[in-house]
């Protein structure tokens, strides 16, 4: 399995806040935002698969201990801290949690840096709808939410929620009409953390903008979370024919489609 041995380490600061970024590759930009509990031996295996596909991987570290295995204590550990931390705000169902300005504004160092036609972004778990919020800004061209899980699905309201205010969730589909923008998201049926209604909210928003991978429960790594629930990491089952197979390949693709298509127009 991939380590972050792999990766060189940085650092990125923005309104007085630094924290280290594991890059690695070359290519288009993609920013990899981690799920709970941090950037786990699975979470690097997933940013060393983008950069062998051809792209420059930067994971920020948000939260836990980068490179420490996944395991149920050290999992609520983190959990438990993300939820009382000012920058995460768990429970809005309409708005952003403030963390994003910060990674929005990673997002623009690295067009600048690498350049192309834009970046893509990568959120899993907590960080899901995070990729929604940096799709406020032109340079992001593929956002890709992967079992997106905030808000936390406490009420019909927030089950339906999506992680963004009214006028973020306008310019979002102002993008999708002008820019052509396009939005990928990946989740398990059966996964209490990231309910069906909230890609039946993204389907309803975005239309055809929207492109849903619904995998069967049953179809989740059997060594992984009970239910299934990390689509590119934890669950995965990195074989030809499996489901979370077809969904990683569609990601990659997905990428290809939006940073690397020579007709695209740059920003």
């Amino acid at each position: 399995m991939s380590d972050l041995a792999e990766f060189s380490r940085t650092n990125f600061t923005h309104a007085g806040v630094q924290r280290d970024v594991y890059r690695r590759g070359e290519g288009p930009g993609v920013l990899v935002m981690h799920e709970i509990p941090g950037i786990t031996p699975q979470v690097a295996a997933f940013g060393s698969r983008l950069a062998d596909a051809g792209f420059s991987v930067f994971m920020p570290t948000l939260f836990g201990t980068p490179g420490r295995p996944l395991s149920f204590p050290y999992l609520g550990q983190q959990f438990a801290r993300a939820c009382i931390r000012r920058e995460f705000r768990v429970l809005a169902a309409n708005e952003s949690s403030p963390i994003t300005e910060w990674l929005r504004a990673l997002a623009r160092y690295i067009h600048q840096e690498i350049g192309g036609h834009g970046v893509g972004a990568v959120g899993m778990c907590l960080t899901g709808n995070f990729a929604l919020t940096l799709a406020m800004d032109e340079i992001l061209r593929a956002p890709v939410l992967s079992q997106p899980s905030l808000p936390f699905s406490v009420g019909q309201a927030r089950r339906r929620g999506l992680h963004l205010s009214p006028d973020q969730l306008q310019r979002l589909k102002e993008r999708t009409s002008k820019d052509g923008l396009q939005v990928l998201g990946l989740r398990f049926q059966g996964d209490p953390l990231c309910p069906p209604e909230r890609f039946e909210t993204l389907r309803t928003e975005l239309g055809s903008a929207f492109e849903g991978i619904e995998l069967p429960a049953e179809s989740g790594n059997p060594a992984g979370n009970k239910p299934a629930h990390s689509v590119l990491t934890t669950d995965l089952i990195d074989e030809e024919g499996e489901p979370t197979r077809a969904a990683l390949d569609r990601v990659l693709a997905f990428l290809r489609e939006q940073l690397l298509d020579p007709g695209a127009t740059p920003t």
